[in-house]
């Protein structure tokens, strides 16, 4: 069986300003060597600092997108995240100013639910399955499962997926907030892209400035929120605007959602 040592851990594809990022250990259901979970930050990190990438996608070799640590490494400890150490960032995943989206194409268990909690929203195949299993293994999460489980679904039904472990599926998924969109496997990456392509239609900009605020936003009371965002507005508002820009733009939005409404 081929190790990390000798075959491409994490696949890159380019295409149209939209970079696919893929999980490559399908022998191993994706399973987090301490090798991947080193690889998949690092690759991230370079292509948000591409000018010629504009959206990522993160998404897992069939048949699953993670199915969390590998089991085989469980009784060493994972590497930091970052170069500097864990505290270099929040999560598994370094912050980015470009868009990522998490196309989940099969299971996505403890670690790998943080992976796909650490993208900006998700887009799940019908084969999708989602769990926290840290307590059944007697381990603690350590990239902020806690914090952006009851984000996604809600403090109590957070802690119903901790502590019983069991697996939710696509659609039970949907209908918790966990994930955007669920589709058919075979249209998970082209759906995925077609989100994609919207952002690259928007002022890109105005994408990375909103997604900052959010991410600021969220760290912070709600009270705090809401002077974060309105020092945000006002700061943007007195920035370079071109009026006649927003005019173009607002037609096309309008035009838009004639055809979609």
């Amino acid at each position: 069986m081929a190790n990390d040592d000798d075959q491409d851990i994490v696949l890159v594809e380019i295409d149209d300003r939209i970079a696919t990022v893929t999980l490559n250990r399908p022998e191993r259901r994706n399973a987090l060597s301490r090798a991947l979970y080193r690889r998949i930050p690092a690759v991230l990190a370079e292509l948000d600092e591409r000018p010629e990438v504009e959206a990522l996608i993160l998404t897992g070799s069939d048949p699953a997108f993670c199915a969390g640590v590998d089991l085989k490494e469980l009784s060493e400890p994972l590497p930091p995240a970052g170069p500097g150490g864990r505290s270099s960032w929040r999560g598994p995943i370094p912050p980015l100013s470009t868009p990522l989206i998490g196309a989940i194409n099969g299971v996505a268990v403890t670690g790998g639910l943080e992976f796909a909690l650490a993208c900006d929203f998700l887009v799940a195949s019908e084969r999708a399955a989602f769990a926290d299993t840290h307590a059944r293994v007697g381990i603690m999460p350590g990239d902020g499962l806690t914090v952006r489980l009851a984000e996604a679904v809600g403090l109590r039904r957070a802690k119903e997926m901790s502590v019983t472990g069991n697996f939710v599926s696509a659609s039970e998924a949907l209908k918790i907030g966990l994930v955007n969109h669920v589709v058919p496997h075979e249209e998970l990456l082209p759906f995925t892209r077609s989100l994609a392509q919207d952002i690259l239609s928007n002022d890109r900009r105005g994408v990375i400035q909103m997604l900052s605020t959010y991410d600021q936003v969220t760290d912070t009371t709600a009270d705090e929120g809401w002077q974060i965002e309105d020092r945000i507005s006002r700061g943007w508002q007195g920035g370079d605007i071109d009026p006649d820009e927003i005019a173009r733009r607002r037609g096309q939005i309008m035009e838009r959602g004639r055809k979609q409404i």
